[in-house]
């Protein structure tokens, strides 16, 4: 058996201690940026299951990013009184926008106190060379990592969910930023409409072998002003039950690799926007359970990994 830490799995906080010696948390920022899935370039309304604030509900609001940094790092402090800081772009497409834009925003954080590195989410069809050339710049001024949001392999989910983009975009993006050595992290959610077991681990184990450095493993939420609701009226959506979710995490970390930075194990939603599944609401339960379950089976990441 094989632990990290106190975690039978490599989890992002282990990974970032051994890195930088001490506690580092992410401040999620939103940098204005917008969406191809949203204004008509890639797609319109975005994928199904995006919030109106384009995944980023726990950004935070104050228009000046400075100003914002701090307005989420205040909040953070509440929980972790020292540390380091990843500044964070989450919110909608932090790659969607002209270079000149792009470097203004990430130079804007890198001399704040404390922040040792910066993590984009962004989506594979949005890195063109002059942007990759900018985050290679980036990267070699601080740790960077860049996550791609996947979520499933199968190309009739991506339609049904209106992912906008085919696979190969998601497999050039990777090889494109390992190229330039910048750690990838790919988003995989669980539980898409008509997606079973089988087919959830497929996509993990497809992941597992791209060289892809971190995963984020997602539970599908249903939140209110989603599209995703109109597929939920019609009774065409359906939800795992905790158990079944705490067996399934397990099922994917025993088949990605060792060093493969497990970032995340279960989602985060707004109370006021949440509709299914509330059990996810009790995320420290979830994440309590995940690890009882590793110790029940005697498993850890990695152990059956093809």
């Amino acid at each position: 058996m094989k632990l990290w830490g106190d975690k039978r799995y490599n989890s992002l906080n282990n990974f970032l201690r051994q890195k930088f010696g001490e506690k580092v948390f992410k401040i999620s920022l939103d940098a204005g940026f917008s969406c191809p899935n949203r204004d008509g370039t890639a797609g319109y309304g975005g994928c199904l299951f995006c919030s109106e604030r384009g995944s980023g509900d726990f950004a935070g609001t104050k228009e000046n990013l400075i100003e914002q940094f701090y307005e989420v790092k205040d909040m953070m402090n509440k929980k972790w009184k020292e540390g380091k800081y990843i500044a964070y772009f989450q919110a909608f497409t932090n790659t969607y926008a002209p270079v000149e834009v792009l470097r203004e925003k990430y130079e804007a954080v890198l001399d704040i106190e404390g922040v040792v590195g910066i993590a984009i989410a962004t989506r594979p069809d949005c890195l063109p060379e002059d942007v990759l050339n900018l985050l290679e710049e980036i990267s070699k001024k601080t740790y960077l990592w860049v996550e791609l949001g996947l979520q499933t392999i199968h190309e009739d989910t991506a339609k049904l969910i209106n992912r906008g983009y085919p696979l190969k975009t998601y497999i050039d993006a990777v090889e494109n930023l390992k190229k330039r050595n910048i750690d990838v992290v790919t988003h995989v959610i669980l539980g898409l409409p008509g997606e079973d077991k089988e087919r959830m681990l497929q996509t993990v184990n497809f992941v597992a072998h791209t060289g892809t450095k971190g995963i984020k493993l997602h539970l599908l939420h249903l939140m209110k002003g989603t599209r995703l609701v109109r597929l939920y009226e019609q009774g065409k959506l359906s939800f795992l039950s905790m158990d079944e979710y705490v067996d399934l995490i397990v099922d994917c970390v025993e088949r990605l690799p060792e060093d493969m930075v497990v970032h995340r194990l279960t989602g985060d939603s707004p109370r006021n926007l949440i509709i299914e599944p509330l059990w996810s609401l009790k995320k420290w339960e979830v994440l309590n359970a995940i690890d009882r379950r590793f110790e029940e089976r005697d498993t850890w990441q990695g152990k059956y990994l093809e």
